[in-house]
């Protein structure tokens, strides 16, 4: 196997276009076509971790956080970042980083995972992000609709929320007028009309539009095809920031939190004083303080992130429980997460969990 399938697989699940602007998410060390029998998972690539992955055998490490999210200008090894760059292209180890990619995808992202823990149902995205569909129009011979429109399905196109092979027709007809370098069927025969024919619109992802466009030249019937693709400021309800979700039944507040220190393995949680039961649950894996106010603006009960200040505890203003976790701690389980992507879609391929702990932080009681 090479590093490209690990790598290709990975980004069908969270595509590279979906990290923000800031990050640094896919192949950081390491040849696509380089051969790979073995793969660490981990939630950071520390030093640690690439003597880990060489003794364990493991000729590329899948980590959550990027080891490099700037330029490095120098490799004197004067930092964390430059030795662990180095000590992975000493021993020929990848590295892949899949961070808010993973984040802002509803299924099999970062944030399910810990929604699933918790025991959450009816999930939704946070905050969708918008701007992140596309309109495409088409024009077809009616005959040759059907068949069109099942290749665009099968790329991707035509997905709204829970439903797919979503799709609107209207009839027309079309001019045109072939030229000396045209069909020699059609020759210069002056402006020939074109009965029978049916304007396609159908939805689509923007990070999906290279592969929805490659189906399309495909399988459309004309020599010449016209199309169109639309930006649209449409939200993206599966993609986006944070999972809101709720709880089987309601809790009270000091019986959610004992629910929650026993399902994410916590040793201390951060919160603020709450007096309602809590039912419904907003959750962002990481430094989530940004989606306070969407946690408020959906109602929910309780707000679970990590990196949250001091002062932006009192932005709560008794209207939920809002609760830091740890930012180890809330993403932690990514690693299972990545573990079990992979091994479902190699099941012959070996796939090692991380045997280290990189948290930074420790706790003294």
């Amino acid at each position: 196997m090479q590093i490209r399938d690990i790598c290709e697989h990975l980004e069908t699940i969270a595509p590279l276009p979906l990290q923000e602007d800031y990050d640094n998410s896919g192949l950081i060390v390491g040849r696509p076509n380089a051969d790979v029998q073995s793969v660490l998972v981990s939630l950071d690539c520390l030093e640690a971790t690439i003597y880990e992955a060489v003794d364990r055998n493991c000729q590329m490490v899948v980590c959550h956080h990027p080891i490099v999210f700037g330029g490095i200008k120098k490799f004197n090894g004067k930092n964390y970042v430059e030795r662990t760059v180095e000590m992975a292209i000493k021993h020929n180890v990848a590295i892949y980083a899949i961070h808010t990619n993973l984040d802002n995808v509803l299924q099999n992202g970062v944030n399910q995972q810990i929604a699933k823990r918790i025991g959450l149902k009816g999930l939704k995205i946070l905050s969708p992000k918008k701007g992140g569909l596309l309109k495409l129009a088409t024009y077809v011979p009616k005959d040759d609709a059907t068949p069109l429109l099942n290749a665009l399905f099968a790329a991707g196109a035509g997905r709204i929320g829970n439903y797919t092979a979503c799709s609107f027709a209207t009839s027309g007809f079309g001019t045109f007028k072939g030229n000396e370098n045209s069909n020699p069927a059609v020759g210069e025969k002056g402006v020939q009309h074109t009965e029978g024919e049916q304007k396609i619109e159908v939805v689509l992802k923007a990070h999906e539009q290279s592969e929805i466009y490659s189906a399309l030249i495909a399988a459309h019937p004309y020599e010449e095809v016209a199309y169109e693709f639309y930006p649209t400021t449409n939200h993206d309800p599966d993609i986006g920031s944070g999972i809101i979700g709720e709880l089987d039944k309601d809790m009270d507040p000091s019986s959610f939190l004992q629910h929650l220190k026993k399902s994410m393995q916590l040793e201390v949680i951060k919160h603020t004083p709450f007096k309602r039961n809590i039912s419904k649950v907003a959750i962002c894996g990481g430094s989530g303080s940004f989606l306070l106010s969407s946690a408020k603006a959906l109602n929910a009960d309780a707000f679970i992130t990590a990196d949250v200040k001091y002062h932006q505890f009192f932005d709560a203003e008794n209207t939920l429980m809002y609760c830091d976790i740890g930012h180890y701690e809330s993403e932690k389980f990514t690693i299972d997460l990545l573990h079990d992507i992979l091994t479902e879609n190699f099941p012959t391929f070996a796939v090692l969990k991380t045997e280290g702990d990189t948290n930074p932080i420790k706790y003294f009681h």
